[in-house]
């Protein structure tokens, strides 16, 4: 993927959700900006144009001239403070938007000698806040703007795209879907809950609040919670999990591979747990896996 800066508007006046602060609002536990800035840890810089806050991540600060003057203005800010030769462009409020979708509209820059790669929506429409950029050719389009009607304010994105030889992507429907309404908010919040998505929206809110950067395979841990609920307790279950994260810390690096052998370590105890159960109710031991080979011997004298 070629290297890039970001840069995410998080202005506005959010109107429609009654002057809310939007780039704050939570949507699965995550302020929407920083769900945004998370498909974008790669970049070599990150800036947002908008008003100072909190983030889960560093970022720089650009704020458009004047505050409120629209998304060209805004754009025009963020864009000063760009080094890499292409820029993400997003917008804060995309609780969907993945880092499939911005490794396919970077990798469709790099690959074509267009201006910009603007995501569509699926009907049809062109997203120039889910887009990349070239950045001198959207430095030159903007200054022609300014130069032509004596200002960014106010004017439409759409004078800018017209401005720049484009290339278009489709990508997972739900990548360009915003919140510009509470009715969207909620719309947002409600999938984020269903049941195919609600695991994954869970772990990724969490190393997010805890500051954790790990892809381990949910789907062991998994295994070893049910293991120590069936094999000794239910509340083994959430107890054998953090303990087998603080063996993979203790162990050094805190790496997937680190994680996944303190599992399997953990997942083979519990099995010694319910096998030993299973004889103490009176089930007869597999042959080869009874007792000790003390008893063995005893039994044997």
């Amino acid at each position: 993927m070629t290297a890039y800066d970001a840069i995410v508007l998080a202005g506005g006046a959010a109107k429609r959700l009654g002057g809310a602060d939007k780039p704050a609002v939570s949507v699965g536990g995550r302020a929407l900006l920083d769900r945004v800035l998370g498909v974008c840890c790669d970049a070599g810089r990150t800036v947002v144009v908008g008003g100072r806050r909190a983030t889960a991540r560093p970022v720089l600060w650009a704020r458009e001239d004047p505050p409120g003057g629209g998304p060209l203005p805004a754009l025009d800010a963020g864009v000063r403070q760009a080094q890499a030769e292409a820029v993400l462009v997003l917008s804060a409020d995309l609780p969907f938007l993945g880092e499939g979708t911005v490794r396919q509209l970077l990798d469709a820059l790099a690959a074509g000698g267009r201006d910009a790669v603007l995501l569509t929506d699926p009907d049809g429409r062109d997203q120039p806040l889910v887009a990349a950029y070239r950045t001198e050719p959207l430095r030159r389009g903007l200054g022609a703007l300014a130069a032509e009607h004596g200002s960014l304010t106010g004017l439409p994105l759409r004078l800018l795209t017209q401005e720049l030889d484009l290339a278009r992507v489709s990508a997972d429907p739900l990548a360009s879907f915003d919140c510009d309404t509470w009715e969207d908010i909620s719309a947002a919040r409600a999938r984020i809950r269903e049941h195919g998505n609600v695991l994954d929206e869970w772990i990724t809110a969490v190393k997010d609040e805890l500051g954790i950067e790990l892809d381990v395979d949910t789907g062991v841990l998994l295994d070893l919670a049910r293991d120590a609920a069936h094999g000794v307790a239910r509340p083994a279950a959430p107890l054998t999990t953090f303990l087998v994260g603080y063996a993979a810390a203790k162990a050094g690096d805190g790496s997937p591979e680190a994680v996944a052998e303190a599992a399997r370590k953990a997942v083979a105890l519990a099995a010694r747990w319910a096998k030993e159960a299973e004889q103490g109710s009176g089930s007869e031991p597999a042959p080869g896996s009874g007792g000790s080979s003390a008893t063995g011997e005893a039994e044997a004298g």
